[in-house]
């Protein structure tokens, strides 16, 4: 509403100028009335009326941001519109009014595509449940679910509320939750997750929790309280606004007092006007986000600029993230000196080759297809494996306890399969998911770009986390973590080490994108929870972006604070020839007009390409 209400401030001064234009040029209307050597027609009533509401309202803005502790330059932009009202010049009025709504507007639609944070998240919440009573399915809404109710829960189906299950046993993906990047098996007794997806069983669970203490629903409140509690953005131009301001006042004042004519000072304040600055890195962060578009990353505001830029702490989820959520075989280690690891793998991938469970998927993608031989005889008992016979030899696939019971428990720290032939054990592969090519590349060259800390946040186990931070070169690791946890380590980050960049994509990582300083989000497979409640979203499969990210946003803001001082300098230089008198309250608002193309020009440049160091392309 804010940004509608300033886009309308700009349309009503643009319509008042016609108006205007119109009424002293075409119509040659007079003046209605007179205040000593002051006329008003109706051209200058309008345009003062509007002036003075202009006036008023950025002074309540201005009175409110000091109570918060802010100083802008908004002042001088009030002090030349009441100039240049009090010694009548009302076109050069006029053109104050549409440099000060023309750059808020401006300044809006640099930051007017977030608004659209939690509505994938809130598509994704569970409505309807399956509520058992008497034996009979009857659908419900989640939120109607009481503790202790009784859920059918079918293959492929969201779990609705946290629970227990009480008959049934299955596979669920919880990996948006808590970044397991395999699916974990449930049996009656176990604890439920809502939000996670059942596999291929359907089973009966007990609602331990209401819909409104559940995970996933406590995830949508997490971010909706993130959302509420915006960071604060102070703008570029007030950080030389208290200098700027008292500059511009003592020229106008010493010119007033030399000239011992008050529209001596209005003249110098016409040229004081703050425009230029206010336009300054508006321009500079849209050309930014323009050439962050053109390297495959959405910014959805200005400010995320400037935070990129200066980030010292960089975090990262691991899978699907530092990973491509991608499991490949790790280890084939054998038993029986009867096989090598190239048969092995071979017999396993032959037996899971028709089970759609994710390892055996997996597994049997990672194996040379003329490995794998037809099989006969298979069985797939749920939850613990599969069996049947491969080239006259009957092989078991699975869960230890299910291909050799009696066999003692074996130190596995990965994801494993593991292996009997014939009855008797015979070995176990390890699968690990698969590093993103770039990520330690990506890593790298951040430190390049001056990280200073580097830290991966996962929900996976530590044994996992480590080896995939190992391998991406990332010495800080907390694994086993839940979103609230995710989050408690964003907060706890040094004051020292802000701002935070979190990158993300799963809905387990959307309250922490939104809790950290700049959210950023792989957003490749389509609109997530993660994408909508990110401040950037990377548009391809490559996290390397994250460097380029940094780079722009380096860029951007190095032009930026570049176009702001050359504005200060240039506007104090026509201020000074102003205090001469030679130039009129009017063409002051024109040469405004020319700083301001100026302005425009430079900040253009944050669309050129950064500098191999700014992009950490350099050695050290």
């Amino acid at each position: 509403m804010k940004n509608l209400k300033r886009q309308w401030k700009f349309i009503v001064v643009l319509i008042a100028g016609a108006v205007g234009l119109i009424s002293q040029f075409a119509l040659h209307s007079k003046s209605l009335f007179s205040i000593g050597n002051l006329q008003f027609p109706v051209h200058a009533i309008i345009i003062d009326i509007i002036g003075i509401l202009m006036a008023i309202s950025l002074l309540l803005e201005i009175f409110h941001d000091w109570k918060t502790g802010r100083y802008g330059v908004d002042i001088l932009a009030v002090i030349a519109v009441v100039s240049t009202i009090l010694i009548g010049d009302v076109w050069a009025e006029w053109m104050i009014l549409v440099m000060m709504t023309g750059g808020e507007t401006l300044e809006d639609y640099a930051t007017g595509q977030a608004n659209k944070e939690l509505r994938a998240l809130l598509d994704k919440t569970p409505r309807i449940a399956n509520k058992l009573v008497d034996g009979k399915i009857t659908e419900v809404k989640v939120d109607d679910l009481q503790v202790g109710d009784t859920v059918w829960i079918k293959p492929g189906q969201q779990v609705p509320v946290d629970g227990q299950i009480v008959k049934g046993t299955s596979s669920f993906d919880q990996s948006s939750l808590t970044g397991e990047s395999v699916p974990v098996t449930k049996n009656p007794g176990d604890e439920l997750m809502s939000g996670s997806v059942n596999g291929d069983v359907a089973v009966e669970m007990k609602v331990t929790k209401a819909a409104k203490d559940s995970e996933y629903q406590s995830i949508v409140a997490l971010v909706k309280s993130s959302q509420a509690q915006p960071a604060k953005f102070v703008k570029m131009a007030d950080r030389y606004a208290i200098p700027f301001t008292v500059i511009s006042l003592i020229i106008g004042g010493v010119a007033w007092a030399v000239s011992g004519d008050a529209t001596r000072f209005a003249e110098v304040m016409v040229v004081a006007s703050p425009c230029p600055l206010l336009i300054a890195a508006p321009v500079a962060l849209v050309s930014g986000m323009s050439s962050m578009s053109a390297h495959h990353i959405i910014v959805k505001s200005g400010p995320t600029l400037e935070k990129l830029a200066r980030a010292k702490t960089f975090a990262f989820d691991k899978t699907g993230t530092l990973t491509e959520n991608q499991l490949i075989v790790d280890q084939v280690v054998t038993d029986d000196k009867s096989f090598d690891q190239k048969e092995l793998q071979s017999l396993a991938a032959s037996v899971e080759q028709q089970s759609s469970h994710v390892i055996a998927s997996s597994l049997v993608k990672a194996t040379d297809k003329d490995l794998i031989h037809p099989v006969t005889n298979l069985k797939e008992t749920t939850a613990q494996g599969v069996e049947g016979d491969v080239d006259g030899k009957h092989v078991k696939v699975g869960k230890l306890s299910f291909v050799a019971p009696g066999h003692e428990k074996l130190n596995v720290t990965s994801t494993a399969v593991y292996v009997s032939v014939d009855g008797k054990f015979a070995g176990y592969i390890t699968l690990k998911d698969k590093m993103r090519p770039e990520s330690s590349k990506t890593i790298e060259r951040l430190r390049r770009q001056g990280a200073e800390d580097i830290m991966m946040l996962t929900g996976d186990h530590k044994q996992v986390a480590e080896k995939v931070a190992k391998e991406a070169g990332i010495t800080d690791v907390r694994s086993e973590l839940l979103p609230s946890q995710k989050i408690q380590a964003i907060k706890d980050v040094p004051k020292h080490l802000r701002p935070v960049v979190m990158t993300g994509d799963g809905v387990n990582d959307a309250p922490s994108l939104t809790a950290a300083d700049v959210g950023i989000a792989m957003g490749a497979k389509g609109a997530t929870a993660a994408s909508e409640s990110a401040d950037a979203v990377i548009m391809v499969n490559d996290i390397s972006k994250v460097n380029d990210a940094v780079a722009i946003s380096k860029h951007t803001m190095k032009v930026a604070n570049i176009d702001v001082l050359t504005a200060i300098g240039v506007v104090i230089i026509i201020e000074l020839i102003a205090f001469t008198g030679v130039i009129p309250a009017f063409w002051g608002a024109i040469l405004q007009e020319v700083v301001d193309m100026i302005t425009i020009s430079l900040g253009l440049l944050a669309k050129t390409k950064p500098s191999d160091k700014q992009f950490g392309l350099e050695e050290k």
